[in-house]
């Protein structure tokens, strides 16, 4: 199949690009980036021009400001997508669909590559009924542009959907801000600290007993085989999907 990477001279679209080029059923056949034409990654010259990328499937790892044109710029080319980029609330994800058909060629929305960190979303979703009390802490590096990340707020929708909003209660904050952010009725606390890649905590409570699930990747390397994953994924599927527990469970019927 033929794959090309948009943000491809991004440390994300890089090391996906890379990923695609050592495979022996990929072939890595463009690379977008604006304003970089002619520079090369993972042996592929660069092109800032959508009309040169021929490929059957985009991977979209570009900013969350540009993103949405440039998926209806491939959506029009009738290509399938599996994004890569941060950011995908509730009223983006609304947005997206209002275009993109269930019909159309497969849209995966991927909020996190990393397998470890799909699993921690699964693992979430199943505590989030039995405990009182949950929280998320997500921490970043502090050029991240987006606040929660998507991965963030993608557990917090999985946990929502298993918990009453009236849970969280109001209670007076000292300094505005403080008790974190609320998504789908769980509190998000975004850290952004230099040195720091993706981690992930989400703290569980009950009475007289605390529960965590953390997931931390410390290089972009771990991205590259959920990418793969949910590449090859993404043919089998039409219209706009979430996240790769569907392609976890679709690799896995394979042994």
């Amino acid at each position: 199949m033929k794959v090309a990477v948009s943000g491809a001279l991004g440390r994300l679209g890089s090391a996906i690009a890379h990923g695609i080029s050592n495979t022996n059923e990929l072939q890595l056949s463009g690379a977008y980036a604006p304003g970089h034409a002619g520079k090369t990654v993972a042996g592929v010259e660069v092109a800032d021009s959508h009309e040169k990328m021929d490929a059957q499937i985009i991977v979209e790892c570009t900013h969350p400001g540009v993103v949405m044109e440039n998926l209806k710029k491939w959506h029009a080319k009738g290509m399938c997508v599996v994004i890569g980029t941060s950011g995908f609330t509730t009223e983006r994800i609304e947005e997206l669909k209002s275009f993109w058909g269930e019909d159309d060629p497969g849209c995966l929305i991927v909020p996190n590559f990393s397998i470890g960190a799909v699993l921690m979303m699964r693992f979430a979703e199943m505590a989030s009924p039995y405990f009182g009390s949950a929280e998320i802490i997500e921490r970043h590096e502090d050029t991240k542009p987006d606040a929660p990340s998507g991965t963030a707020l993608a557990t917090a929708m999985r946990m929502g959907k298993h918990r009453s909003p009236s849970e969280q209660k109001d209670r007076s904050e000292v300094v505005k801000g403080a008790l974190g952010g609320l998504v789908s009725g769980v509190r998000v606390h975004s850290l952004r600290m230099k040195g720091m890649l993706s981690d992930q905590e989400v703290a569980f409570s009950n009475k007289g007993e605390m529960f965590s699930i953390h997931h931390s990747s410390t290089s972009y390397e771990s991205f590259v085989n959920g990418a793969l994953l949910a590449i090859r994924y993404v043919k089998t599927i039409k219209g706009v999907e979430i996240g790769l527990d569907a392609a976890l469970d679709f690799e896995a019927k394979k042994f």
